[in-house]
């Protein structure tokens, strides 16, 4: 039985740390399904501090390397319940392609060995892209196929059971724990205890963030370890298809997209879209709206567009917030359009996704996912046109582009629109709260776009940090109370 345990799972005393706290999604979580503060949060970029103050007001901050903060000063003499460590992910991710990779990048997970060593960690939690079980050491820019998972399997080794000094990966645990300038007594104490291990009961596993209620697929390794003897517990998965027994996925179109957002005409721009980007677009709306049976269709009062062609008359768009009535009131036998829209992701030849489904997985470098919405009409009369799999500007000098069949219905596209998802939509993928202050820093000053969308792309979604840290704590609770 464990004694004196708070209703949050914590001991009296107890902190929680979050390293690598970016702009905030860990913190979020914990604090959400914990109901208390996070007591210290640490990063490197002032940008991603500044975000996490914002939202974080009562937590102490430290805005420099991971490395430099001592954690026996940084928590005073406290325990530590919970430690959050999401540690950089650019130089194990594939997205990286074949870009040469970082030594030292690659060994800021070696932090948590330091923690867990200098001060009591009852419980922590580590996140990372699902190829950082392939950590192992780099040889001129490049990972060592031969040595590949070494550095993974020493890290639990140091966590767990003991790194003997004899293993390959001792000098480099060494070199990445004493690169400050630590007294002798510190080097000592941490170089017996590495070797003798830590003694942690330590699980890991590859959760999908949309299998437990988050609009995202972001799929990601996590690592769940503890000393107090306590079982390791892991979330339910609460969510799938539609062929589960389970609650729906939560959808783009439900959870993600903001249907007020205009979106602009992908032709007679002053600035041309790229050719490869109007060939993906192409693609993408014979995918998602020509050859789909079940096509997207946003109705009623949430259509950005209002889309009319009466009697020959050259088509024009609307506004939503022009009155309807005054629309409908038109005598000339004008139809008006329905939106249909899917997700292009703006990498290589990835065509995008459907609407109705969890938003593909965020990247920190940039805004890549764009909103498409084809207009239509119904059809009445002879079509034209050429194949959508053609470039759509050859296609526009037509009446309309494609051919579409809905319930039975013939609607034809009479335009097609594109624009990049907003900041808060994407925040909201990742299952942000509504009122997540992201567009100023601490100043005032707004927030750039491109500053915006690097948190969130590096975020852990809120609700996977507080599920996890939840299942967790909160059992000790129950096992405590039933005892």
């Amino acid at each position: 039985m464990i004694s004196g345990i708070n209703k949050n799972g914590l001991l009296p005393g107890e902190l929680i740390v979050d390293n690598y706290c970016g702009g905030g999604g860990a913190s979020t979580g914990l604090e959400m399904f914990l109901k208390r503060d996070v007591d210290i949060a640490i990063n490197h970029n002032e940008e991603a501090i500044d975000m996490h103050k914002v939202n974080h007001p009562n937590t102490k901050h430290y805005s420099e390397s991971v490395w430099s903060v001592n954690p026996i000063a940084a928590c005073m003499g406290f325990p530590v319940g919970i430690a959050w460590f999401s540690p950089d992910c650019t130089h194990f991710s594939i997205a990286k392609g074949g870009m040469p990779v970082s030594q030292n990048i690659r060994g800021l997970a070696w932090l948590t060995v330091k923690w867990c060593a200098l001060v009591p960690v009852r419980t922590f939690h580590l996140e990372n892209v699902e190829e950082f079980k392939t950590w192992g050491p780099v040889k001129d820019g490049k990972p060592i196929k031969e040595r590949k998972s070494e550095y993974f399997n020493g890290f639990i080794k140091a966590l767990t059971t003991g790194l003997e000094k004899e293993s390959p990966v001792y000098k480099d645990i060494y070199q990445a724990l004493f690169k400050f300038n630590y007294d002798i007594n510190y080097k000592l104490s941490l170089y017996k205890k590495i070797k003798a291990g830590l003694g942690y009961d330590l699980e890991h596993k590859i959760l999908k963030a949309c299998d437990y209620g988050v609009p995202t697929i972001r799929k990601r390794f996590f690592m769940t370890a503890r000393n107090d003897r306590q079982p390791i517990v892991w979330p339910k998965v609460t969510h799938g298809d539609k062929n589960s027994n389970l609650l729906p996925y939560k959808t783009v179109a439900d959870h993600v997209i903001d249907w007020s957002l205009p979106a602009k005409s992908i032709f007679n721009r002053k600035r041309p879209l790229a050719e490869k980007t109007m060939q993906r677009i192409a693609k993408g709306i014979q995918r998602f709206v020509i050859d789909n049976p079940e096509p997207y269709i946003v109705k009623g009062e949430i259509v950005p567009f209002i889309t009319e062609c009466a009697n020959g008359s050259r088509q024009r768009n609307m506004a939503i917030d022009e009155p309807l009535r005054t629309i409908c009131a038109k005598v000339k036998g004008g139809h008006f359009a329905l939106v249909t829209s899917y997700i292009v992701k703006m990498r290589g030849t990835n065509l995008g996704h459907k609407i109705d489904e969890p938003l593909h997985t965020i990247s920190a470098g940039g805004n890549h996912f764009g909103e498409v919405k084809a207009f239509l009409i119904k059809y009445y009369g002879k079509v034209g046109g050429q194949s959508m799999t053609e470039p759509l500007h050859t296609v526009r000098a037509n009446d309309c582009f494609g051919l579409v069949l809905i319930k039975g219905e013939k609607y034809k596209i009479v335009d097609i629109a594109l624009r990049m998802l907003a900041p808060h939509e994407l925040y909201a993928a990742h299952d942000f709260p509504t009122d997540y202050k992201i567009s100023h820093n601490s100043e005032g000053k707004k927030n750039t776009i491109k500053n915006q969308v690097a948190r969130v792309g590096n975020s852990v979604p809120p609700t996977m940090a507080g599920l996890i840290a939840h299942a967790n704590l909160y059992q000790a609770t129950e096992r405590s109370i039933a005892a």
